[in-house]
C-alpha cells in the first residue's frame, strides 16, 4: 500500500435517499468521507474545501445528485501519526458525468 490517486464519481443521491432536509449536506459530506476511507483503506480522511463548497452550494436540502472527485492516498507526515496514510479527498469540476469511469491519476502526490 502507497501513495496513490483516483478518480471516482459518487452517486451521492443513493446516499442521501429519505434523509431530513436539514441534514442532507452534511451526510453527503460524510458519505462522501466513509465512501473514501473504504476506496483507499485509511481511517483518517480530509475533505478539501472546494468539495465542501461543491457539496453545499445549492444549500443544505438540494444537493447534487452526483458528484466528480478525486481521492489521494498520502503518506503522514507527522511523527506522532496513528496512521502511515490518509486520504484527501478534492473536487473536480466536470460538465458531464457520462461516459466517466473510476481513473487512475499520473503524478498523484500534489
Amino acid at each position: 500500500m502507497g501513495p496513490v490517486a483516483r478518480e471516482y464519481t459518487i452517486h451521492l443521491h443513493k446516499y442521501i435517499h429519505g434523509v431530513g432536509f436539514k441534514k442532507r449536506a452534511p451526510r453527503a459530506v460524510k458519505e462522501i468521507k466513509k465512501f473514501a476511507a473504504k476506496a483507499m483503506s485509511t481511517s483518517d480522511v480530509r475533505v478539501d474545501q472546494d468539495l465542501n463548497k461543491a457539496v453545499w452550494a445549492t444549500g443544505v436540502r438540494n444537493v447534487p445528485y452526483r458528484i466528480r472527485v478525486r481521492v489521494e492516498r498520502r503518506r503522514n507526515e507527522d511523527e506522532d501519526a496513528k496512521e502511515e496514510f490518509y486520504s484527501y479527498v478534492s473536487y473536480v469540476p466536470v460538465a458531464s458525468f457520462k461516459g466517466l469511469t473510476t481513473v487512475k491519476v499520473e503524478g498523484g502526490e500534489a
